[in-house]
């Protein structure tokens, strides 16, 4: 296995994930508040599950995210 290239592909997954994450949950928090669904100070609790298919990998992240 070529380490490098290993730490490198690791690497741009997870700032795919990151940017995408990112940019998804910004879009449904701001739908949320212009819709009155949210008020714009709550502390939203979020998730995310990774999973890599080929080895035994599953893991978790828990965080709150507060929007005031």
């Amino acid at each position: 296995m070529d380490e490098d290239r290993f730490n490198m592909e690791v690497r741009k997954f997870l700032k795919k994930l990151g940017v995408t994450s990112q940019r998804e949950i910004e879009e449904a928090v701001r739908k949320a508040v212009e819709g009155g669904a949210l008020k714009g100070d709550e502390t939203l609790t979020a998730k995310a599950v990774v999973t890599v298919s080929g080895v035994d990998l599953e893991f978790t992240v828990d965080g709150d995210i507060a929007l005031q």
